[in-house]
């Protein structure tokens, strides 16, 4: 929820503006638990977005193949934010504060080494780092594995879009909305991911829960209503000519054999 909450919908991608606390509770978090940096996330996924599913695209699985980037998506990202040109142009707006520069940044692995020892502390020292492992394995796993690689792969697409990317499922309860990542590609910018009736973004009810508290502004939210109207219409229209076609033809081909 940190990632798809903090890092994507509001400092990539800037739809929804958090609390001050909020936000650095979130960045504290994902440190903790996954030892990523603020920076080098939102560099690497502005510059997908910038040159999507080409040769410059940090983790297209059209360019390198859905196995790759679905079990070696975490190493791509790495290879991407390493490249000072990226982290220069793609990182405005992110956070470069002093606890940025200072521990963030620096000391990205000292975040997932206390919690080790929390864990061991908490559950022994077998038991400890499977949970360990588990807890610090499931972003880069399902994130940038499963989103990026089966997300431009596999399921449904509302939108065509210039890019492979799919609506995983329906339903995004277990990434929090981003398995409606074809949604996400047509409506970047949008703090909301679900677009048809069907559809549920966990991710944006947490954002409307904040919100109710005064502790999120959302700042972009987009629909899709109009594109499915006219694409109803025009399927519509199809229906007609097709019966129209249907019922003349066959007189029209009478006529002819007359004369």
């Amino acid at each position: 929820m940190c990632t798809s909450l903090y890092m994507h919908r509001s400092m990539a991608h800037q739809g929804v503006k958090f609390n001050p606390v909020i936000s650095w509770a979130m960045r504290f978090w994902l440190w903790f638990f996954t030892g990523m940096s603020t920076r080098e996330w939102v560099a690497v996924h502005r510059k997908h977005h910038a040159h999507c599913e080409t040769e410059e695209d940090p983790h297209s699985p059209v360019i390198h193949g859905w196995a790759q980037i679905l079990f070696f998506g975490v190493n791509y990202y790495r290879k991407a934010y390493r490249d000072p040109a990226t982290m220069e142009r793609f990182t405005k707006g992110c956070p470069n504060d002093v606890i940025e520069r200072k521990l963030f940044m620096p000391h990205k692995v000292w975040g997932i080494l206390i919690l080790l020892a929390v864990d061991i502390a908490l559950f022994g020292f077998i038991t400890g780092p499977l949970v360990w492992g588990g807890q610090v394995l499931w972003v880069p796993f399902w994130a940038a594995g499963v989103v990026n690689g089966l997300g431009h792969t596999i399921g449904y697409r509302n939108y065509k879009v210039r890019d492979a990317s799919r609506n995983l499922i329906p339903l995004g309860l277990l990434l929090s909305g981003e398995e409606l990542h074809n949604n996400h590609h047509k409506f970047p910018s949008s703090a909301r991911f679900s677009m048809r009736w069907f559809e549920f973004d966990m991710g944006w009810w947490y954002i409307q829960a904040l919100r109710l508290i005064g502790l999120a502004k959302v700042k972009v939210v987009q629909s899709g209503a109009a594109d499915f109207k006219e694409r109803a219409r025009l399927a519509k229209e199809a229906a007609i000519d097709r019966v129209i076609h249907a019922a003349v033809a066959p007189k029209i081909a009478s006529a002819a054999v007359d004369a």
